[in-house]
């Protein structure tokens, strides 16, 4: 067989390249199992490409060979021969008779994979001591364009954009794998109690609707500015996170069983303002008050009792402003790996960044959640978009947003596995306030009010797995707090307001 480390002691190779990991071996026999089975090909396809090779000739040889085998053609020693007769590289090592020695060192098709899996191992290996390298480097020069946190900032993508090359694709599987999936998660919901496939709301008349949250989709969140889609959203997470209790589940990992860790990314309040929406409404103390420092003793007791059992919620906020959605990523793996991810929760869509690459804010808002859509399903874990609606649904006269309403409305709606509107038909009848001189229209008025007090809907416009509808909620403006609406025919009961 011919030595290929000969060819690496020249003066233009890299400093030091003996130190990189790789295996001149492994690379030859797996070329020359696949000269002599193409079949091989297949297998070891989804493993590693031609950058994984150490051997520069070796890539080109792969390359060439997958180029014809994808094509349905026989990729062979005499085949390529024709292919790469011209190739400097190759006639350093001997011309094309080298890949016919390569054929001869065949290992067997069984061990395919292994090889594959080794040379793709060794590439990450060099591509990570290229980024530390590179990290060494920029850290050592001063320069006043670089700053430490902006370098920080791209070591930190280098590294997930390496960890993502890792992910394999899961490819197909078997029908009988999917219909078994699909019998665990409806066990699941008939074991539970309430009979959810998904993570509990916390408010029982949108889990009827919903079935829960599932693992997976994509869930927008919409309304127009004051119909309280923040709230709703802290609301569920709360809920969420509160319910919290880690067991083992049906395949032997530990996880949540009931409620989950909660992720927040909150781009347009701080993280303090966040958390005092969520006291207000564990304490039932008016966010207004709070703001004031306006409450009496045994007001304030209770909103520092509802902070120490908050302590211990796993709600994790983050607040920094206009995150680019490769960022928005990055750091919901980070969560899920160090304490775990359940829900993620996005407030809101428009106010994150696309990769800057889109000619318009259309195509920016598609890349942005087609994104979502990708973290749902990688990290395997419902996504909640809050978005923001047009202005044309305050020119009409029934002020119901629908579908149209979205902004950019094509991708978001497309990319969705559920879309909700936030509704609070009060705060616009409170603006239609009659003048005190006109009786009867005033009395007709308080008799709407009193009606609509309250009270707030939840339109959902699209459901993938389910029906649509609209789901009737309580809602407290003062503590800005979603619950259940408590039906004329459940008074006096002691269902949970």
């Amino acid at each position: 067989m011919a030595n290929v480390s000969s060819i690496r002691n020249t003066a233009s190779d890299d400093a030091q390249p003996e130190t990189m990991p790789h295996s001149i071996e492994a690379e030859q026999q797996l070329l020359g199992a696949i000269l002599t089975n193409n079949d091989i090909f297949d297998r070891i396809a989804s493993i590693i490409g031609p950058q994984h090779f150490y051997e520069p000739v070796h890539s080109r040889i792969f390359e060439t060979a997958a180029s014809r085998i994808t094509k349905n053609a026989l990729a062979s020693p005499v085949t390529l021969k024709a292919f790469l007769e011209e190739d400097e590289g190759l006639q350093q090592l001997g011309g094309t008779a080298y890949l016919a020695r390569l054929a001869g060192a065949a290992i067997s098709a069984f061990a395919a994979r292994d090889y594959a899996q080794m040379i793709y191992d060794m590439a990450i290996r060099r591509e990570l001591i290229l980024v530390g390298r590179d990290i060494s480097d920029k850290a050592a020069r001063m320069s006043v364009d670089s700053e430490p946190k902006e370098q920080i900032v791209e070591a930190e993508q280098a590294l997930y954009k390496l960890a993502e090359q890792g992910s394999s694709e899961s490819g197909f599987q078997s029908f009988l794998k999917a219909v078994t999936d699909a019998v665990n998660v409806a066990n699941a919901a008939y074991q539970r109690e309430g009979g959810l496939a998904g993570i509990s709301t916390g408010l029982a008349d949108m889990d009827k609707k919903l079935g829960g949250l599932h693992k997976s989709d994509l869930l927008i969140l919409a309304g127009r500015p004051s119909m309280g889609k923040t709230s709703l959203a802290t609301n569920i997470a709360f809920n969420i996170a509160k319910a919290y209790k880690k067991g083992r589940l049906p395949d032997g990992s530990e996880g949540a069983v009931n409620g989950g860790v909660v992720g927040f990314y909150s781009l347009e309040m701080s993280a303090e303002q966040l958390a005092a929406r969520i006291l207000a409404e564990a304490s039932e103390v008016s966010s207004h008050q709070i703001r004031q420092g306006d409450m009496t003793e045994a007001e304030f007791r209770r909103f520092v009792d509802a902070a120490k059992a908050l302590e211990s919620c796993p709600l994790y906020i983050d607040d920094t402003p206009a995150l680019p959605i490769s960022q928005l990523a990055a750091r919901a793996r980070r969560l899920k790996r160090t304490h775990g991810l359940d829900v993620l929760m996005v407030d809101y869509l428009q106010l994150v960044r696309g990769t800057g690459k889109s000619e318009n804010r259309v195509n920016e808002i598609s890349e942005i959640t087609m994104g979502l859509k990708a973290i749902a399903k990688e990290l395997n874990i419902p996504v909640i978009a809050l978005s923001q609606l047009s202005r044309q649904v305050e020119s009409r006269d029934d002020k119901r947003p629908q579908l149209s309403d979205l902004r950019e409305s094509g991708s978001i709606e497309q990319d969705a596995d559920v879309v909700m509107f936030v509704f609070r038909e009060e705060y616009y009848k409170e603006r239609e306030k009659p003048g005190d001189h006109e009786m009867e229209k005033m009395a007709a008025w308080q008799d709407e009010m009193e009606r609509l007090h309250g009270k707030a809907e939840v339109i959902i416009g699209k459901q993938r797995h389910g029906p649509i509808g609209t789901v009737e909620l309580a809602f407290e403006a003062q503590f800005t707090r979603f619950g259940n609406l408590v039906k004329p025919w459940q008074q006096g009961s002691d269902r949970e307001f």
